[in-house]
């Protein structure tokens, strides 16, 4: 078998085991395929999610769930002003032997799992959303000097809620930017609420079965990266990042007009490894513009600062992005 027919088998069985999990998820989740879809890219990446949502549309079930399908351990962080950083991360103790001899052990915090719902993260302080830095950009603890690794796959969901806003702390940039997607998780519609109503008022239960493993999704993590993005799509991906930079020689009309500071690096690297997953899906072992166009977006909106005239005018990240896609070229001459 050639390396091309092994690599087109390759992505024709991930695309298969990636909608059986989809599938699955969807016997409990009702609608909101965008935001389930977004959520599984970034958990075949290795990356973090953050979805912003009014209360109540399913994000902790979306987790629970999610944990059940792919069997993975899972943990709910209830964010609250009070929470100090240990109680996320664990604290040494005094134990206490058998002999009366005494010692400091480490007792593991609620982030040690593999699947974390950090919910309502912006009503933590400052301080404990800091402790969460760590572990989502280098998978790993320290406390007291000691360094403890957790468990791959290791995935963040976090939610904010953007309506109320009394008493919150809005995630610093730095912290912003360790999130692979943003999604905006909306309301659902007619149909999907009345299947809603349906599946969860007549006290029936969906059976949820296990599809994927940790090892199986640490496969599939490594095999995207593998897939093929050409010269010329890896500068379009550059080209849409410089572009945000206002006052950079790349940077647009809009760009100057309404953003305060543009996407780093990181941003560059999600489109890439987001439009991986997407050509997979699609069967195809390389990457294309309309790949790229696709994940833009979730992995461009939170990495950009609007300034005080977008905010004036009520002009949205959503919105400076989408004319920034618009005027930016699929190639240009060198």
């Amino acid at each position: 078998m050639s390396n091309v027919d092994s690599f087109q088998k390759q992505a024709q069985e991930f695309c298969q085991r990636y909608h059986q999990v989809k599938d699955e998820v969807g016997k409990v989740i009702v609608g909101h395929d965008d935001i389930v879809h977004g959520v599984l890219t970034c958990l075949m990446i290795g990356g973090h999610c953050l979805l912003e949502g009014a209360p109540g549309l399913g994000k902790t079930l979306l987790v629970s769930t999610l944990s059940e399908v792919l069997s993975l351990d899972s943990n709910r962080i209830q964010f609250t002003p009070d929470l100090m950083p240990a109680d996320i991360l664990g604290t040494n103790m005094v134990t206490e032997t058998l002999d009366g001899k005494r010692s400091f052990q480490f007792q593991k915090g609620p982030i040690f799992t593999q699947i974390c719902l950090a919910d309502e993260v912006n009503r933590a302080t400052p301080k404990t959303q800091s402790a969460m830095l760590e572990t989502m950009q280098e998978g790993t603890v320290t406390v007291g000097g000691e360094t403890y690794r957790l468990k791959r796959p290791f995935f963040v969901l976090a939610t904010q809620n953007p309506i109320e806003q009394e008493g919150t702390y809005p995630l610093p940039e730095a912290q912003l930017d360790r999130f692979l997607f943003k999604l905006i998780v909306g309301y659902s519609n007619r149909k999907e609420l009345s299947e809603i109503l349906e599946r969860t008022t007549q006290g029936g239960a969906a059976e949820i079965n296990p599809i994927m493993d940790g090892d199986e999704i640490l496969k599939w993590q490594k095999m995207v990266r593998e897939v093929i993005l050409a010269e010329h799509l890896r500068d379009y991906i550059v080209r849409l990042v410089i572009a945000t930079h206002p006052q950079g020689a790349h940077a647009t009309d809009i760009t100057n007009q309404y953003l305060r500071w543009g996407a780093s690096p990181r941003g560059a690297q999600a489109i890439a490894l987001a439009a991986k997953v997407r050509a997979l899906l699609e069967g195809r072992f390389n990457v294309s513009f309309e790949d790229i166009r696709g994940v833009y977006l979730p992995a461009m909106r939170h990495r950009v600062v609007l300034n005080f005239e977008a905010q004036a005018e009520s002009i949205s990240a959503d919105q400076v992005l989408l004319e920034i896609l618009d005027s930016v070229k699929e190639k240009v001459d060198v």
